[in-house]
């Protein structure tokens, strides 16, 4: 990648907040936006989990921002207070007290929980895991995502995404004109890549990040493709999937859906990317209230069972140099997407050494679920990278690989910001270049 256009992207985000559209919602409103979300999405499931919680404070224990911070503030159960309020004045079975005692949520504290909500949140699902009651916390922060975003109080940056999903049709400047330019590029590079394929069975997708800074994942992935000689297209529609909305999520998923099933696709293919994963993999049979036609698995899962069945060979790296892997926290910790990519650092010859949290209980590298884009964030979202950065020093490797460019982008910058000199490498990338015949 291009150190030019990684800061021209870096400066194109700080400036994002200013292409936000103005709300016209006034206070009354935005509240009852919020509280529409709210009773919508707050399910029986959900209720159990607000009844049931003890306070013991584990989920602090495993959110990166309170142990970067050390702030009780960003205990992540604290963060769904408006919606325990909401639950128990209108929805739970004690709402005629609640009532009396306590007061209703205002729209000046929906916008102070923004921060709490978006800025130190990235729904990584660690403190899921260790909640000893089993609660999820992350997906009733997600109903607090999108209740802030109804009310038109998400971050600027976030408005400022859902605008131009909505009005150009591009994500971060990403449209079809530029995926196609992208795709004819890298075939007269010598790697064909074939985009909106009739037919294939394969369909797969890149994200702006991949475009604009990444394009070698694109590169490499096709290069996996071909030597299997799989039937497969580009997806040459933006297919961005942040968490701007419930509109906007379910205009993306239908018509990823939709591309997928027009083509016939057997699999299809999530690119290095966090959000786009709980999207296709768990949420867009729901949305569309069907089975999906298709198998959907991210490139890593694709790569570790083309080397586990044996019909994708690769090229060890000489030297067998020491590296250390993070595991992305949707396609790990949600999704269970360990042994693949491990299989793919195996077959390369490299000297994997884990670093001390890893696999399911593995720290997020901050900046997920949308929130390196965030500008004010970035101090704390320093914070938290840190905690890996100590943490990937610890192993001695001189090289991290991941296989999400959201983390690897935050990767970067955390990098950048803390004059930190380990290479962050892309999975894809690597066995993409080592493919043997």
């Amino acid at each position: 990648m291009n150190a030019t256009t990684f800061e021209t992207f870096r400066t194109e985000l700080a400036g994002l907040a200013g292409r936000a559209p103005r709300s016209t919602l006034n206070d009354a409103e935005r509240v009852a936006r919020a509280k529409a979300v709210i009773r919508r999405r707050v399910d029986g499931r959900n209720a159990a989990y607000l009844e049931t919680c003890l306070h013991c404070g584990m989920c602090a224990e495993a959110c990166h921002f309170y142990v970067g911070t050390g702030e009780a503030k960003y205990t992540p159960i604290y963060k769904v207070a408006p919606l325990r309020r909401v639950y128990r004045r209108e929805i739970g079975p004690m709402r005629w007290w609640y009532r009396l005692v306590t007061r209703d949520i205002s729209a000046a504290e929906l916008e102070a929980f923004q921060e709490l909500v978006f800025d130190s949140c990235t729904e990584c699902g660690r403190c899921d895991l260790m909640c000893p009651m089993g609660i999820q916390i992350s997906p009733m922060i997600g109903i607090m995502r999108q209740a802030l975003t109804a009310a038109e109080l998400a971050p600027a940056e976030y408005r400022a995404v859902k605008a131009e999903q909505t009005t150009a049709k591009k994500d971060l400047g990403i449209g079809p004109a530029e995926i196609a330019a992208l795709a004819a590029r890298l075939t007269a590079e010598g790697v064909k890549v074939p985009v909106d394929a009739a037919k294939a069975d394969i369909v797969y997708f890149a994200t702006s990040l991949d475009v604009r800074l990444f394009p070698e994942s694109v590169k490499d992935a096709a290069r996996i493709f071909n030597r299997l000689g799989a039937s497969w297209t580009l997806l040459g529609r933006s297919a961005e999937l942040l968490g701007t909305g419930e509109s906007n999520t379910e205009v993306n998923v239908t018509g990823i859906v939709a591309e997928a099933e027009q083509r016939g696709a057997k699999i299809l293919i999530l690119p290095q990317c966090g959000h786009a994963y709980p999207r296709m993999r768990f949420e867009a049979a729901n949305i569309l209230a069907r089975e999906l036609p298709f198998e959907v698995l991210t490139i890593a899962e694709y790569i570790g069972r083309q080397l586990k069945n044996g019909k994708l060979k690769l090229k060890p790296i000489a030297g067998r140099p020491k590296v250390t892997y993070h595991d992305p926290c949707k396609q790990g910790r949600h999704g269970g997407v360990f042994e693949e990519p491990r299989e793919a650092i195996k077959s390369l010859g490299l000297d994997l050494v884990e670093m001390e949290s890893h696999g399911r209980t593995c720290y997020c590298c901050g900046g997920g679920g949308g929130q390196f884009l965030i500008d004010r964030a970035q101090p704390l979202r320093q914070r938290t990278f840190e905690i890996k950065m100590h943490e990937a020093d610890a192993t001695g490797a001189k090289s991290l690989v991941t296989s999400c460019n959201s983390c690897r982008y935050n990767f970067l910058a955390g990098a950048a910001q803390a004059s930190w000199h380990t290479e962050v490498q892309s999975l894809v990338e690597l066995v993409g270049r080592q493919l043997a015949d």
